[in-house]
């Protein structure tokens, strides 16, 4: 696959002006157009819809029911959830069609190769084709839209969520939630918990339709990134199918924000969004959509600056950033704080940023560096954690550090690439990173350009890789059945296999990794004289 792109469209701003292009990060392909559709890009998008199929049926044995739920009480679903076989088909079930989904997004791109008119067209049918069913799954690979619930039954009950944890409601278990979140306060913005104080009060707190409503709140901001990544990426001289094909229709896009309705596809469909209005000559719009973003959470506050930039234009003086980036912040932050006079909410959401969830992932970077400091300290008599914890608050130090050099160095036309990666830095250097999180700073790469070289290719190896994950650390399987071999297993071995049939077998999909990555590279050198 090339990284090439059409004829950018050209962006007007107020007064007919148009918008001056940006340097594009990655090469461009100037091959005049092909009018002619490659007709086979139907048969991968038929493949992921049959994958997420498979989902849907999967879920309902292993995907997360609310207790409260009259599903439970349905013999099929018991038959699911409670006999050996049901729980082992539904997870198999599950576990395939997610593979089969990550197979299909391969192949599109590569049916798709070049790029050509009407690519855009066949990214977009595969989007909605493969959401389709999952907007009708059980939550599948997280439950936190069950703490919606009890975060908007908070607000109707007149609770500030940011001081009061959901345990205080009568039947918050039966509802879904997991216990984590029992005594947590909200890390959402004003703006989200307004939504859910109105989804639980229009479902009457009934967990199945609120989950529908969260879900359709997650589709508006899926919708928002399928109009403006490609927009973004015409004013960037990227290619816009490509760029709609690697930032929105990957797999753990569609299942994060569409099968777990996460508050994040809002989050991200309006930053998104804010960034190309400010990005032509638009930026109060472009501040308020940023605004509207942090205020579903806030960690889109960091994309300000870049925005403030955007407002300033290419060649601006620092007098004229300083000013622009004090009138972006101005109008931003006094919204609000405005915000959080209803339901007497005040700047509770400033929490989120300043005291982080404690703890980490052993797969994050900071992460995993720490656990192997630790034992290398440990072994020589020392207080291995005590290292272990300064390094990770290291890393983060270091990641704010990059985000001010992003901020004041740099070529002024790629603001949008800086943003990019100042977002990647602040989410790969933090000790905890939920698999959505990588979905917070793909567009932004994607919009400038993903090289189809290592770039790609580590793309591929980190979606499969939370794809997979998801797949065998987020079952629902009540405690009390007994299986011969744990459910987890199962899919972990599925998806194993299905992964090793892609990379080995499959003749059209495995030379994505092997062939270009370190087994093809070694093969090349056995082979030289």
């Amino acid at each position: 696959m090339t990284a090439g792109g059409s004829d950018p469209e050209a962006p007007r701003g107020r007064r007919g002006r148009t918008a001056e292009p940006i340097a594009t990060a990655g090469p461009v392909s100037h091959d005049l157009p092909d009018t002619h559709r490659d007709p086979r890009a139907h048969i991968a998008v038929v493949q992921g819809f049959i994958g997420s199929l498979m989902m849907l049926v999967g879920s309902v044995g292993a995907g997360w029911i609310a207790n409260g739920s009259p599903m439970v009480r349905h013999p099929l679903v018991i038959a699911l959830r409670v006999e050996g076989w049901g729980v082992y088909s539904s997870t198999v079930l599950l576990t395939v069609g997610a593979m089969l989904l990550v197979r299909s997004w391969l192949r599109l791109g590569q049916r798709l190769q070049g790029w050509r008119t009407g690519a855009q067209r066949s990214v977009v049918l595969a989007v909605c084709a493969w959401s389709l069913p999952l907007l009708f799954a059980v939550p599948i690979y997280s439950r936190d839209v069950y703490a919606y619930i009890g975060q908007g039954r908070l607000m109707l009950a007149e609770q500030n969520p940011y001081t009061t944890g959901i345990s205080t409601l009568e039947n918050w278990f039966m509802l879904g939630t997991d216990p984590a979140w029992a005594e947590a306060r909200t890390p959402y913005g004003p703006y989200f918990l307004w939504l859910a104080r109105a989804v639980v009060g229009l479902a009457d707190a009934h967990p199945d339709l609120s989950v529908l409503l969260f879900r359709i709140l997650a589709c508006a901001g899926v919708l928002l990134c399928v109009v403006y990544v490609p927009k973004l990426a015409r004013l960037h001289g990227v290619d816009p199918a490509r760029a709609l094909w690697i930032a929105v229709a990957n797999p753990l896009f569609l299942i994060s924000f569409v099968a777990s309705a996460h508050n994040d596809a809002l989050m991200l469909g309006l930053a998104v969004a804010g960034t190309y209005f400010a990005a032509t000559g638009r930026p109060v719009t472009g501040v308020l959509l940023v605004t509207a973003s942090i205020g579903i959470k806030p960690i889109t506050i960091l994309l300000l600056p870049f925005i403030g930039l955007l407002w300033a234009g290419p060649k601006a003086s620092w007098g004229r950033k300083f000013a622009l980036w004090a009138a972006t912040a101005t109008i931003s932050f006094g919204l609000l704080v405005l915000s959080g006079l209803p339901y007497q909410l005040g700047i509770g959401w400033v929490w989120a940023l300043l005291d982080p969830t404690p703890g980490f992932t052993g797969y994050s970077p900071s992460g995993f560096l720490g656990q192997q400091v630790q034992n290398l300290v440990d072994a020589v008599g020392l207080p291995g954690a005590s290292v272990a914890s300064a390094l990770r608050d290291v890393l983060q130090y270091a990641a704010i550090g990059l985000v001010l050099l992003l901020m004041f160095r740099g070529d002024d036309r790629r603001v949008v690439r800086r943003l990019g990666l100042a977002f990647a830095a602040v989410v790969l250097l933090s000790p905890i990173i939920q698999p959505w999180y990588i979905l917070w700073f793909l567009p932004f790469l994607a919009v400038t350009g993903i090289k189809d070289n290592w770039q790609l290719r580590s793309l591929y190896v980190v979606i499969t890789f939370f794809v997979i994950f998801g797949a065998q650390d987020q079952l629902s399987v009540w405690p009390f059945i007994e299986l011969t071999v744990d459910a987890a297993t199962i899919a972990f071995v599925t998806a194993l296999l299905f992964t090793l049939y892609l990379m080995l077998l499959d003749p059209h999909t495995r030379h994505l990794l092997v062939d270009g990555g370190p087994t093809g590279w070694l093969g090349r050198r056995r082979r030289r004289p």
